[in-house]
This record gives C-alpha cells, sequence and structure tokens, in this order.
C-alpha cells in the first residue's frame, strides 16, 4: 500500500459513525451536570471566602476610625486582604472558564476525530500536514507499514472507534456497543 494510502488509514482509525458521535454528545452534556456542580460549589466557596475578607477589611477600617488600630497596621492588613482577594477572583474566574469550555471544547474536539478522514482527504497538502500535526506522533515507515502513535486524546478516540468497530461486527441485533465510548469511573473526581 502507498504511504500516502497507509496515512489515510491512519487517520480513518478514528472515524466513527454520526449515531455514536450524538450518544457521546448526550453524554457529554450529561456529564457535564457533575462538572458544573463541582465548579458551581467551588465558586460558592470562593465568593464566601471573598465576602470574608471583605468583612474583616470594612471592619477594621470601623477599627481605624474609632482609633482601636492606627494607620499603619490598618495599610498593612488591608493590603493582605487585598491581595487574597485577588487570588480569589482570580480562582474564580478559572472555575468560570473551564465551566464554560468543558462541553464545547470535547464536542468539537469529537466532531474533528469522526471527519478527520474526509479533512485529510480533501484538503491540500499543507492543510494535511497540520492534520497529521495535531493528530499523530512519532509516525515512521519499517518494513513497507507505517506505524503511527496517536497523540492524546485521540489515541483514545481511535481505541473507543477499533473497539466499537469490532463490537459491532461481533454483536448480535441489540447491543449498541456504546459502553467502549464510556469513561471509567473516577473513584475520586476532584
Amino acid at each position: 500500500m502507498p504511504i500516502l494510502g497507509c496515512v489515510y488509514k491512519a487517520v480513518a482509525g478514528l472515524s466513527f459513525s454520526k449515531e455514536v458521535l450524538e450518544w457521546v454528545t448526550r453524554a457529554l452534556r450529561e456529564s457535564h451536570e457533575d462538572e458544573r456542580k463541582f465548579h458551581d460549589d467551588a465558586i460558592g466557596k470562593l465568593q464566601t471566602e471573598h465576602r470574608h475578607l471583605q468583612d474583616r477589611i470594612d471592619a477594621m477600617y470601623m477599627d481605624k476610625l474609632d482609633g482601636r488600630i492606627d494607620n499603619k497596621f490598618f495599610d498593612r492588613k488591608a493590603g493582605e486582604f487585598r491581595f487574597e482577594q485577588c487570588r480569589i477572583m482570580r480562582d474564580i474566574e478559572a472555575h468560570q472558564t473551564a465551566n464554560r469550555s468543558y462541553i464545547e471544547d470535547g464536542i468539537k474536539l469529537l466532531e474533528l476525530a469522526r471527519r478527520a478522514h474526509e479533512l485529510f482527504e480533501s484538503q491540500p497538502a499543507a492543510e494535511k500536514r497540520k492534520l497529521l500535526d495535531f493528530v499523530l506522533s512519532n509516525s515512521r515507515w519499517k518494513d513497507g507499514h507505517l506505524e503511527a502513535d496517536y497523540r492524546q486524546p485521540f489515541d483514545l478516540i481511535a481505541s473507543a472507534a477499533f473497539a466499537h468497530r469490532q463490537a459491532g461486527a461481533n454483536s448480535g441485533p441489540g447491543n449498541d456497543g456504546f459502553d467502549n465510548w464510556r469513561r471509567e469511573r473516577d473513584s475520586n473526581p476532584r
């Protein structure tokens, strides 16, 4: 088989049906509820911590006005608390960003993997090279065969797609074969 055919075959190893994409998309959206809850809980705790620090700054200000603490002490402690508030705001922003991008990035990646062979076939050489660099690593030609490793997470997608094709070939009616696409449940998700 010519090298281009071997490369196409490697890229086609990522392919799976539209039905699988729809099922995995639904599963991602459902699992996103757990992810969203984790981020929402973390944001709530961080907001409480931020308010607590602001309450301390406000109380110290009243103590400063009443002469119970001096300006130097107030400035030092208020600076420490405000620095901590800035860290908390960065953490809140990171949770908000992760919450928004989690599901959409996953779906886009799956759509790319599903269509990689179509894109490879229809693109000019420079774009084919970019796609290969994105999907494959450590490709080598050995004894007339292409040996290519998929980059993460394409390695997992290729394994699940292969297992799904095998299950479909070896199963009877009524078996959806989607077990290959299910992520193992982490005993300690966070």
